[in-house]
């Protein structure tokens, strides 16, 4: 049986929900950006799997993935409309039921990745047994809400400062071993949790601050709804459970193509252009 260095599943929706910097009015053409940077920061050293989900898609988005990927270490989910949460956990379901890598990765089809970064991604991934998920993605959040405010952790590897997090989104990196014992918080996204919620019950920062999240949810009615939901959804986890570290490098390795979310002090115009004339 093959073996691979990463599994991903990796997620995609024809629609445009939000405007991005780049093709916003083009879906097939920033899904194809964003395949081929996925594809460049991954390098040739990487063993991968992939999990394609096309969650309502033309016909074209699965000749799209498999010119990037190879289909002998691909399988193509053809999905009828299942939304944003069905998808979600069908990557978590496809992840955790996989034996053939340790690693797995979640993927949304609109980040855009530099290229040979997915390398430094795995090795400090797989470092040391504290480092349990590791996310591409320097949020623009982490310097403006007071959700973020405090101390956190700092450290250097393989070529990156790396600085512990929150919260971030659902594209990340995490141990199949670590997924399974935190599945259960991750599968109340279907039930109506925030992804920032989720995270918050998995690494408690905030949360277990009176001060901190009394000066969160006042700042927003967002702030305090993803703190009033991470209790709601994962008291247990908050009160008894394990800390788990999430880990984002600096700078960022990939962004969120959302046009008020680039990720900060990259030039993300300069990677796309970069991208497009030297990675086929």
């Amino acid at each position: 049986m093959t073996t691979y260095d990463l599994a991903i599943a990796y997620r995609v929706y024809p629609g445009i929900s939000k405007r991005p910097a780049l093709y916003p009015d083009d879906k097939f053409r920033l899904v194809e950006l964003g395949l081929r940077s996925l594809r460049a920061a991954l390098g040739d050293d990487l063993r991968v799997q992939m999990f394609a989900l096309l969650d309502g898609c033309p016909d074209d988005y699965e000749a799209l993935v498999l010119r990037y990927f190879p289909a002998e270490h691909t399988r193509v989910l053809r999905l009828d409309r299942i939304g944003n949460a069905g998808t979600f956990l069908l990557q978590l379901q496809l992840l955790l039921e996989q034996a053939r890598a340790e690693l797995v990765y979640f993927a949304e089809d609109d980040y855009l990745y530099r290229p040979g970064t997915f390398g430094a991604l795995v090795d400090f991934a797989t470092s040391a047994p504290d480092v349990h998920f590791v996310a591409p993605y320097d949020y623009p959040d982490y310097y403006t809400l007071p959700l973020h405010r405090g101390r956190y952790e700092i450290c250097f590897h393989s070529g990156y400062h790396w600085r512990s997090a929150g919260s971030t989104c659902l594209t990340f990196l995490a141990r199949r071993s670590i997924l399974h014992r935190t599945a259960r918080i991750f599968r109340t996204y279907r039930r109506g949790n925030f992804d920032a919620s989720m995270w918050l019950a998995l690494t408690k920062r905030t949360v277990r601050s009176p001060l901190g999240a009394a000066r969160a949810a006042f700042h927003s009615r967002l702030e305090a709804a993803i703190v009033a939901k991470a209790w709601f959804y994962g008291w247990r986890e908050i009160l008894f459970g394990k800390r788990y570290t999430l880990w984002v490098p600096l700078p960022s390795m990939a962004t969120h193509l959302e046009s008020t979310a680039l990720a900060p002090g990259v030039d993300w115009a300069s990677v796309a252009a970069t991208i497009e004339r030297d990675y086929c």
